[in-house]
């Protein structure tokens, strides 16, 4: 890891969810840092100004300046075409894997896994050692969690999704995030709070 580069996440409430190397590079994937990540984030400009994508806006502007304070580029899930691959970075990076209902999972924040951006080094960085996946001996409770079965061995249907999310059979989806991702067990521990995962909802399903 670069000098200072941790206590600089830590600063914004990210850490690094994934490395690998691409190239003759290095890919390091941020990740919100619970608990505390978003009493942090909606402190920030972004959430008062009355912008759209604040989340997002909040995160171009801080791993930008990441990116010019340790010599690396800047990338993020949300701009494109061309999309970058996030999801097989993280898995690639052997710190995310696919859960059985085709989501990506990781040790620390279970299915509520995701990524604000990455910084891309010049150089190869030293990797971590591989993770345990957490999907090995779990009784995947997120595979019956849904209660419209949205998210299976065929894909997220997501019409059905919305469906149920319009629905007042929803109310606890839309309030509380999303069922499946909830009986995570690898999840459980990591602090998301239920109104970042409605305001989530409401991003998706306004």
């Amino acid at each position: 890891m670069l000098p200072g580069l941790p206590e600089a996440l830590a600063s914004d409430h990210l850490f690094v969810s994934g490395a690998l190397h691409e190239g003759t590079q290095t890919v390091l994937l941020l990740s919100p840092d619970e608990p505390g990540f978003w009493a942090h984030v909606t402190a920030q400009p972004e959430f008062d100004d009355g912008a759209p994508d604040p989340l997002d806006r909040w995160s171009s502007r801080v791993i930008t300046a990441l990116a010019a304070q340790f010599g690396a580029q800047a990338l993020f899930p949300f701009t494109g075409p061309p999309w970058h691959p996030f999801v097989r970075w993280a898995i690639a990076s052997g710190q995310s894997f696919a859960s059985p209902i085709h989501l990506i999972v990781h040790p620390r924040m279970g299915l509520w896994a995701s990524m604000r951006g990455a910084l891309v080094l010049p150089t190869h960085l030293p990797l971590p050692t591989p993770a345990a996946n957490p999907c090995i001996d779990c009784a995947a409770p997120c595979t019956a969690a849904c209660p419209v079965a949205a998210l299976g061995p065929q894909g997220y249907d997501v019409s059905a999704c919305h469906a149920h999310l319009a629905s007042a059979e929803g109310d606890a989806c839309r309030n509380s995030g999303c069922l499946a991702r909830r009986a995570c067990p690898a999840g459980e521990s990591y602090g998301r709070l239920a109104i970042q995962s409605a305001w989530h909802m409401r991003q998706f399903h306004p």
